[in-house]
């Protein structure tokens, strides 16, 4: 199926967004604020790197040579890692960082410099995760790999049956699938779908830019350390592992309980390839937000924990989410549409993991 033959809605309960679009337009003219990020982005933009950058040249330099403190470096630049991902890439990626393009283009490459490639994110993210959130086919969120089962219609394997167990360990080997071979299997894909086209790049020259910035982030992220940190070279291959893992299953955990749950609409599109809502609306059919009273947790994940918002408004910085929230959940109750949330980041992952057990049983049917 070709992504642009998906189509929305564009009658069913259409007044919805609009409504909803004017009134947080009017929350930022009449607080007279930008959209985009403030001083909290700029801080926190310092602080990520902070985390990241700081403990590497420690190792790197000498300062730090104690095995235990060495590991211990390599954590803390898991979460600096983490942070930079989800609360700095991810905006930029969006736009949402800045007003100025250039801000946004730059802050987004910090994709590649933690091993992935922006753009080829950017089409998986903001293009086809965004626009056909949990139908199958479509959304490479929901789409693993056999390993696991994240959609009631994608095939069920025996192994399944244990994916609520062994799915958190595949969640923190995703980051070293970036760094090996998804980007390319992914950039393929994405030329064959004509979607090179569409975002006005060539095969060609993202390809030798993923090449290019994949060998430099080995040569700073793992040969110079290798050269130069003063511990046995095991413990900084351990170092290395516990990073990435660190950001990996930070990311699944954020990202999947917020599409993969059981209240989570998983639509199949009809003959015509149609969906039965608007875009809008099915945004919140197939989004959870979690943890909406914890301000130290939406601060470290980016406001990601307030998904349906960013969905329906990912071109807004997330600082802004939570006041917006208010505005939405308002709305959708007005409008008699569900909006779906957990009290806590634990209660989300806990319903995930229902999800995960009930997808690995073949006994459990979703309506479409």
């Amino acid at each position: 199926m070709q992504y642009k033959t998906i189509r929305f809605s564009r009658t069913h309960q259409i007044e919805f967004i609009t409504d909803l679009k004017k009134q947080v337009k009017n929350y930022f003219d009449q607080n007279n604020i930008s959209t985009y990020g403030n001083g909290q982005m700029v801080l926190k933009t310092i602080v990520m790197f902070s985390l990241y950058l700081v403990p590497y040249f420690l190792m790197v330099f000498g300062v730090v040579t104690n095995i235990w403190l060495v590991l211990g470096m390599w954590t803390i630049m898991g979460i600096g890692n983490t942070g930079i991902g989800l609360s700095i890439m991810h905006d930029a990626n969006h736009g949402a960082y800045s007003k100025n393009k250039h801000v946004n283009k730059y802050l987004s490459y910090v994709m590649n410099l933690i091993g992935a490639n922006s753009f080829i994110w950017k089409i998986q993210h903001n293009v086809l995760h965004h626009s056909f959130t949990n139908i199958e086919g479509m959304d490479e969120d929901i789409d693993p790999g056999p390993l696991m089962r994240l959609s009631p219609h994608a095939p069920l394997l025996k192994a399944h049956k244990h994916q609520h167990i062994y799915g958190w360990f595949l969640y923190g080997l995703m980051t070293f699938l970036w760094l090996t071979t998804k980007d390319f299997r992914q950039l393929v894909r994405y030329k064959k779908l004509g979607l090179m086209k569409t975002q006005k790049r060539t095969f060609k020259s993202v390809l030798t830019e993923a090449i290019i910035s994949k060998v430099l982030y080995y040569v700073y992220a793992l040969i110079i350390p290798l050269v130069f940190i003063q511990a046995p070279w095991y413990i900084i291959l351990s170092g290395f592992f516990i990073m990435h893992f660190i950001t990996g299953i930070a990311l699944g955990l954020i990202f999947q309980p917020a599409h993969v749950m059981p209240s989570a609409d998983f639509p199949i599109p009809d003959k015509d390839s149609s969906v039965e809502n608007n875009w809008a609306v099915h945004q919140l059919f197939t989004t959870t937000n979690f943890a909406p009273k914890s301000k130290v947790f939406s601060w470290f994940v980016g406001g990601l924990n307030y998904q349906i918002e960013h969905h329906l408004f990912p071109h807004i910085c997330h600082v802004h989410y939570k006041k917006i929230s208010e505005i939405v959940k308002a709305k959708t109750e007005e409008y008699g549409l569900p909006y779906y949330s957990q009290e806590t980041f634990f209660a989300a992952v806990r319903e995930h993991a229902k999800m995960l057990k009930k997808l690995g049983r073949e006994s459990y049917q979703m309506a479409s």
